[in-house]
């Protein structure tokens, strides 16, 4: 704990404000605290790839710090947000005085391979509809807001980036946002989504 004391701090990130970008040195573990990151890699040639999304809660920045290299991905705030981070050398520090520490770290590693693995898999054996659903059901939770009898959010990500989690292009999302409207678990206008309380088991609703 004097470890985390001595090298923890918290930092506010505006929208579209970058944590690091791909080729930084690493300077520690970072978690999310408040807000929404996308997680990206570009190419040489240019071209941006939506990997992940990184969710109040989650740690990232660790794989490169685990592998004592380069950042191989960006880390960019989609929402006003907040990072808590341990400074490389008190990870360090706190990772040569603790060996479940790095357990824990290694175990994230493989969390996210795993992670990889379930996304091919969903892609091969689910719908679009159904995978479309369950990430748009994800950040009404963590970023939503009551409205009557709904929950509401603005929609912090382009169809490109949707495209690019679902594997899809973006016509198709666009295809499979008019057929949840139509079907009524959605109520997509532009960036504006709403869906009805009713299709959320959640107990905790922000703004209740």
């Amino acid at each position: 704990m004097s470890f985390l004391t001595g090298g923890f701090s918290r930092r506010e990130f505006s929208e579209g404000q970058a944590l690091y970008q791909q080729g930084d040195e690493n300077r520690g573990v970072f978690c999310v605290s408040r807000g929404l990151f996308a997680i990206r890699a570009h190419s040489e040639t240019g071209n941006t790839t939506l990997l992940k999304l990184a969710y109040p809660g989650d740690v990232i920045g660790f794989r490169s710090y685990l592998a004592g290299g380069l950042h191989k991905t960006e880390a960019r705030a989609l929402l006003p947000s907040r990072v808590c981070t341990v400074a490389h050398r008190n990870a360090n520090r706190l990772v040569h005085t603790d060996a479940k520490v790095l357990t824990r770290l290694t175990a994230r590693c493989v969390d996210e391979i795993d992670a990889g693995r379930d996304r091919i898999i969903d892609a091969a054996t689910e719908s679009n509809q159904t995978r479309l659903t369950r990430i748009l059901s994800k950040l009404m939770q963590a970023h939503g807001s009551r409205d009557g009898a709904y929950l509401r959010m603005q929609l912090p990500l382009s169809r490109t980036d949707l495209a690019d989690l679902l594997g899809i292009k973006p016509e198709t999302v666009s295809r499979v946002l008019k057929r949840l409207k139509q079907e009524g678990e959605f109520i997509v206008s532009g960036r504006d989504i709403r869906m009805p309380i009713v299709q959320t088991s959640s107990p905790a609703i922000k703004g209740a």
